[in-house]
């Protein structure tokens, strides 16, 4: 008697065993991979998310610097102003008395028998017509002139005489030198100073 073993039930039980094994591990490697897609896709979506909201912040920020800048460059042009205001109510302060030095000086440095006609002033330009019994005295009043402290050396212009030759007419001109400003201290010293 032969024994007759019948294998292919128990190859066809394996092979579907396999496929069945083949296909599970196909959908949990699909599910795996989904899984996986998702979680990736999720990240980089988180991760853009948190760089739009850093754009956003930089963006913010630089209006806000923006701002901060066009305000200091008006904060400059206001001081510019106010510094240029400051100069010439400077000026203004020490020109104020310099009318009166120039007419001081002008009779104080008169010499006797010299009287004048004529001053016209433009800027810092003086410009001075007279008359003198002689060429000396002319020549003092010049010297006179040239010793005051708010002239700078007189130019003469002409002499004429007149009147027979008795008497003389002249003209010269000068410029008027303006005070000395009082020594400031620089704005750091002052803010040191206050504080």
């Amino acid at each position: 008697m032969s024994i007759e073993i019948n294998l292919l039930p128990w190859r066809e039980e394996q092979r579907a065993r396999r496929s069945k094994r083949f296909y599970i591990t196909l959908g949990l490697a699909a599910l795996l991979g989904l899984g996986g897609g998702y979680g990736m896709t999720w990240y980089y979506q988180q991760e853009t998310e948190a760089q739009r909201q850093r754009n956003a912040h930089i963006e913010a920020q630089s209006r806000q610097l923006d701002s901060a800048i066009r305000e200091i460059s008006e904060l400059e042009e206001i001081r510019t102003q106010m510094l240029e205001q400051v100069r010439v109510f400077t000026e203004l302060q020490n020109g104020r008395t310099q009318t009166v030095h120039v007419m001081s000086d002008l009779t104080t440095s008169l010499e006797e028998g010299v009287h004048y006609t004529q001053l016209n002033r433009q800027g810092d330009s003086l410009r001075l017509s007279g008359r003198a019994e002689s060429n000396a005295q002319v020549s003092d009043q010049l010297r006179s002139l040239a010793a005051a402290a708010s002239f700078t050396e007189p130019v003469l212009s002409e002499v004429e005489a007149e009147g027979g030759g008795e008497r003389r007419s002249f003209s010269l001109s000068m410029s008027q030198r303006m005070p000395e400003a009082p020594a400031q201290a620089p704005s750091g010293e002052a803010e040191e100073e206050g504080s």
